[in-house]
């Protein structure tokens, strides 16, 4: 916990909004980042999280459009294809973190500035 004024906040709570993601999406990169190194089908993560599945599409398209995950297509041997999904560096992840909480900052002195 990090005591920030008068009000305490997690490090998850500040990761997730950083990135600006619900509570089920952040699940879902929790999922990602405790098994680096793996790849995942939405339908896998669906299943160990025990979310519908429309639900975790739209979750890892969200983290794959802000660049938290990466995606591979695997191509099937039948035709058609699979995609499957993986964290991106932890390190490129939490510099977007602090980009955003720094331009926080910035805004913020920017309104104190005109107070």
């Amino acid at each position: 916990m990090i005591k920030f004024a008068c009000k305490k906040f997690d490090l998850n709570e500040v990761i997730r909004c950083g990135l600006g993601i619900s509570r089920a999406e952040y699940r879902i990169f929790k999922v990602f980042l405790s098994k680096k190194g793996n790849y995942f089908k939405t339908e896998e993560i669906s299943k160990i999280l025990n979310l519908d599945i429309s639900t975790v599409q739209r979750a890892v398209k969200k983290l794959h459009d802000l660049e938290v995950l990466q995606r591979n297509q695997n191509n099937l041997s039948g035709g058609g294809y699979v995609f499957m999904y993986e964290i991106r560096d932890k390190k490129e992840i939490r510099e977007k973190i602090l980009s955003t909480i720094n331009s926080w900052n910035k805004k913020v002195e920017a309104e104190f500035d005109e107070w």
